[in-house]
């Protein structure tokens, strides 16, 4: 999920899948939400609230109220409605840039759960079972943010996105069955905008259209692996990122404790920067199910998890 791109889509790379091997034995579970209570766990998850757009034209304002994020039949429901709502323009955790204060109105609503202040890891294997909505101008997303942005503003301290989706199900001349299926997994780093840097690896996968499906990153201090059930379909090591912050650390920004972010955002650079149009505004609520997240680390090698990678 890109934080300050306005305007832009990603252009990466296709990358086909290949089979993938059982996780390595070692993975220890240290973190979970079954999302088996009557609400959501306030221990775990925190919420976002502001109609900041996430810095890339998106529509939505965030909310904390239970018709935005709630547990239903033992799954987290993340659900936008179109309805207009007036909010803060600017987002709690993300480093100032002068609009503290400022409000700004937008034509959606949805939610953004998130551990920031309550987990955050360094390393590991962070899985999410989930259900993605449909429909132009839906974007899903699994994804990581630093917890301190020690090594300064984004992208800086870095930004490892799990899973995005945007548009899917929609009529598309170009994909391979007339609809777009894909899913992203993304890192950004490198250098202050507009010098900024992300690479990442896009799959077509038609399952992901219907029912729940299992989107996993596995992090090493060298390595990151990106599975769909258990299928890689993109991979990064750390010759590859790199951040100005700190030159010399051939793991930066990425060697520091990273909290997790659930969201369905509804329009914005990537989703309507893909010559599909803008926001399909039939349809409404949409929503994206969770049916739980674990995260796994490596205690036979906390340093770098090393030990328990493919």
């Amino acid at each position: 999920m890109r934080i300050v791109i306005a305007g832009f889509a990603l252009a990466l790379s296709s990358c086909a899948t290949v089979a993938a091997p059982e996780p390595a034995e070692g993975w220890q579970l240290i973190w979970s939400d079954e999302f088996d209570g009557d609400a959501i766990d306030t221990a775990k998850w925190g919420y976002d609230v502001d109609c900041w757009g996430g810095g890339n034209n998106e529509r939505q304002c965030y909310t904390d109220r239970a018709k935005n994020a709630r547990i239903e039949d033992g799954k987290l429901v993340i659900e936008a409605h179109e309805e207009t709502m007036t909010g803060p323009a600017w987002p709690q955790g993300v480093p100032d840039a002068g609009k503290v204060g400022e409000t700004d109105t937008k034509s959606f609503t949805s939610a953004r759960l998130v551990t920031r202040g309550k987990a955050a890891w360094q390393y590991g294997r962070i899985a999410v079972r989930a259900k993605l909505p449909q429909g132009q101008g839906t974007w899903p997303a699994i994804w990581m943010l630093p917890e301190d942005w020690s090594r300064g503003p984004w992208p800086l301290s870095g930004e490892i996105d799990i899973l995005e989706a945007v548009n899917l199900g929609t009529e598309c001349k170009d994909c391979p069955d007339g609809k777009e299926n894909t899913i992203l997994g993304t890192l950004h780093y490198g250098k202050l905008p507009p010098e900024n840097v992300y690479k990442g690896d896009e799959t077509a996968y038609p399952p992901v259209l219907s029912g729940y499906h299992t989107y996993t990153l596995e992090w090493t201090a060298d390595r990151m692996v990106w599975t769909v059930d258990d299928t890689v379909y993109a991979q990064r090591t750390s010759d590859e990122w790199f951040t100005d912050a700190e030159p010399g650390n051939p793991r930066a920004p990425f060697d520091a404790p990273f909290h997790l972010i659930l969201n369905l955002a509804i329009g914005g650079g990537l989703a309507e920067g893909r010559g599909l149009g803008g926001v399909d505004e039939s349809g409404f609520p949409k929503d994206m199910r969770v049916d739980w997240v674990r995260v796994f680390q490596c205690p036979s090698d906390p340093a770098t998890a090393a030990a328990c990678k493919r």
